[in-house]
C-alpha cells in the first residue's frame, strides 16, 4: 500500500511507544529455554517478534499473548522439541542470527529460512563462531546466506573476537556458550547493545563484562522471570526527529528505554543543539524513563564509527534531520547498513536525493549537506523497509508540498501503529 503524507507546522503531545523489539526478541529465547514461567509486560506484537514466537511454538513451547503481555512457559535450556518443517522466520534477521545459538545445544536438526529480504542477508558472521564451537551450521553459500541448517550436538567453549561491533553476533555465541562446560569468552571490536548481557544475568546466567570483554559459564540452567519492557528508543526516534525540525514542537515519549547502549541518537541530537530533556525513572532490568523534545535550530556534526553501533537503526532518520539542519554532517563507518533489510546508504541516499537534498556516500561513510530549508515534495520507495518507510514519513512532514511513499506495509514489521500515533500529535 502507498501512503500520501501532507506537510504539517509541528508535533505536540505525550506518547508511550511500543515496547522495545530487541528486548522483546531476548524475552522469548529466554522464556523458551528457561525453567519455569516467564512474563514480560509490554511486549512488541510486531511482525518481527511475533515470528520469534512462532519458531519456539513450533518447537514445543507454550506461549500466550494478551494485552501486550506475553505468557512463555519453558521447557529448560535443552528442552525444545524438533521442528515438524523449517521454521519460517519472516524477514527477522535477530531471530535468524540468534536462534542458531540456541539450537546448537539441542538434540534435533532444525532448518531455518525467511522472505526474499531476509534469504539474501549474510550470515557468515555466526556460521563462522559456531563452526569453531563444534556447531554443525551449514547455508546456501560461501557467504552464509539462509536457509541455515542447524544441527545440535555437544558444543564447545571458545574464546572469540567480532571483526565488527554486532549484538546479533555476540548474542548468538553468549547463547551457544550457555550449553557447553567451561568459559566462553567474547571480545568485540567495539560497543554494541548489551540487553543480551543484561537479561542473562537477570534469569539467573553466569555472565561477566568486563569492557568489551564478555564471559559467559556453561551448563547451567535458567529461571523464568516477571518483568517490564520499556518502549523502544529506536522507535522513538522518528518522533523525535520530527519534534527537532518542525518550529513549535513540543512532544513528550513516556517509559522509553534509556540503555546507555542505545543512547547513540539522544547524544548526536545534543551535539546538534537539540533542546532534549531526559528524566530517568526507576531503574529496572533496562533502565527506562521520559524524554522531552523541542524545537531548536540544529547544526551539522560528525558522527564517529565507534557511535555506529548505539545507533545503527537510527541512521536513516538521523540522515533526514541532517537535510534539515544548518550545514554538513558526516556519518562515518556506516557499512552495516548495506546488510540490513535492504541497502539502507542506497535508501537513505536515493530518497533524500528526490527531496532536494545533497549527500553523497564514500566508502562507508554518508555526507549531508543540510540547507535549514523545507524538502522538496516527491515520491518515495521504501523499498520495503521499515526503518527506510517511517523516516521518508518523517521527511514528508517537512516538504513543500505532498508526498507518497511506496509500499508502506513494512511498517508492521517493527511499528504498526506508527502512522496512528503519527497523527494523534499532528491533532493535539
Amino acid at each position: 500500500m502507498d501512503k500520501t503524507i501532507k506537510p504539517i507546522e509541528s508535533i505536540r503531545g505525550e506518547i508511550e511507544v511500543p515496547g522495545d523489539k530487541s528486548i522483546s526478541h531476548r524475552a522469548v529465547f529466554l522464556g523458551g529455554i528457561s525453567r519455569g514461567k516467564t512474563e514480560a509486560h509490554n511486549f512488541l506484537e510486531a511482525e518481527d517478534c511475533l515470528h520469534s514466537v512462532s519458531a519456539f511454538r513450533a518447537m514445543g513451547i507454550e506461549i500466550s499473548l494478551k494485552e501486550k503481555t506475553i505468557i512463555i512457559n519453558g521447557a529448560g535450556l535443552r528442552g525444545l522439541k524438533k521442528p515438524e518443517k523449517a521454521l519460517y522466520l519472516g524477514n527477522s534477521g535477530t531471530t535468524m542470527r540468534i536462534l542458531p545459538g540456541i539450537l546448537a545445544g539441542q538434540n534435533f536438526e532444525a532448518t531455518l529460512t525467511g522472505d526474499e529480504s531476509l534469504n539474501k542477508r549474510p550470515m557468515a558472521r555466526i556460521v563462522e563462531p559456531l563452526s569453531k564451537m563444534g556447531v554443525s551450521i551449514s547455508s546456501r553459500d560461501a557467504r552464509g546466506l539462509p536457509p541455515l541448517v542447524v544441527k545440535g550436538g555437544p558444543v564447545k567453549p571458545v574464546e572469540y573476537d567480532t571483526k565488527a561491533a554486532s549484538a546479533q553476533v555476540k548474542s548468538c555465541v553468549l547463547f551457544a556458550g550457555l550449553y557447553p562446560a567451561g568459559e566462553t569468552v567474547l571480545r568485540e571490536a567495539c560497543q554494541s547493545r548489551d540487553h543480551t548481557e543484561r537479561m542473562l544475568e537477570f534469569f539467573g546466567a553466569q555472565i561477566k563484562k568486563e569492557k568489551l570483554f564478555t564471559k559467559v559459564n556453561g551448563n547451567q540452567e535458567l529461571n523464568g522471570r516477571d518483568f517490564f519492557i520499556p518502549g523502544d528508543i529506536s522507535s522513538a526516534a522518528f518522533f523525535m526527529v520530527a519534534a527537532c525540525m518542525l518550529e513549535g514542537s513540543d512532544i513528550t515519549i513516556r517509559e522509553v528505554g534509556l540503555n546507555p547502549t542505545r543512547m547513540g541518537l539522544a547524544d548526536v541530537l545534543e551535539s546538534m543543539g537539540a533542546d532534549i530533556q531526559i528524566k530517568r525513572a526507576k531503574k529496572a532490568i533496562e533502565p527506562y524513563g521520559d524524554i522531552r523534545i523541542r524545537f531548536a535550530p540544529l547544526k551539522g556534526t560528525t558522527v564517529e564509527k565507534e557511535k555506529i553501533p548505539l545507533l545503527i537503526d537510527e541512521i536513516p532518520v538521523l540522515a533526514v534531520l541532517a537535510a534539515s539542519a544548518e550545514g554538513e554532517t558526516c556519518i562515518k563507518g556506516a557499512g552495516e547498513l548495506r546488510v540490513k533489510e535492504t541497502d539502507r546508504i542506497f535508501s537513505i541516499s536515493e530518497n533524500l536525493k528526490r527531496l532536494g537534498a545533497e549527500i553523497t556516500s564514500r566508502g562507508e561513510n554518508l555526507i549531508i549537506k543540510g540547507s535549514g530549508r523545507r524538502f522538496r515534495k516527491s515520491r518515495l520507495e521504501s523499498f520495503a523497509d521499515h526503518r527506510t518507510a517511517m523516516a521518508m514519513s518523517v521527511a514528508a512532514l517537512l516538504a513543500d508540498g505532498e508526498c507518497t511513499i511506496k509500499n508502506i506495509d513494512c511498517v508492521n514489521t517493527s511499528f504498526p501503529g506508527f502512522f496512528d500515533m503519527l497523527g494523534y500529535l499532528k491533532k493535539v
